[in-house]
């Protein structure tokens, strides 16, 4: 019932800065939280954050925190994950999701790629 689409991604130099968006459609009324994941190869799917639609909490897993924000307005749709001081380390697919509080991460995009070389 909610269809998420992931843009921004891209190949990026070591130290630079993307903002990937992740819109959404469809039952967008129904979502509790926007979360984003992100999948480096051959290592499992990370949650990196995510943001409440009706509160707007945001927050960032402590590895990235000071570097990443997550973001959105007051329907957070779309909502954004702004990536400063970019690493080799940081390249992976990056994925949005959401869904009902009882299901939060029901629903999910097709991911972006993210790129940084050194």
């Amino acid at each position: 019932q909610v269809q998420l689409v992931e843009s921004g991604g891209g190949l990026v130099q070591a130290g630079g800065s993307l903002r990937l968006s992740c819109a959404a459609s469809g039952r967008t009324f129904s979502m509790y939280a926007m979360g984003w994941f992100r999948q480096a190869p051959g290592k499992a799917r990370e949650f990196v954050g995510d943001i409440t639609r009706s509160g707007g909490n945001a927050y960032v897993v402590v590895s990235v925190q000071y570097l990443f924000t997550i973001s959105g307005d007051n329907a957070k749709n779309p909502v954004y994950l702004q990536m400063h001081s970019l690493k080799p380390e940081d390249t992976a697919v990056y994925y949005c999701a959401t869904g009902q509080e009882s299901s939060r991460f029901s629903y999910w995009g097709q991911g972006t790629q993210v790129t940084v070389s050194s």
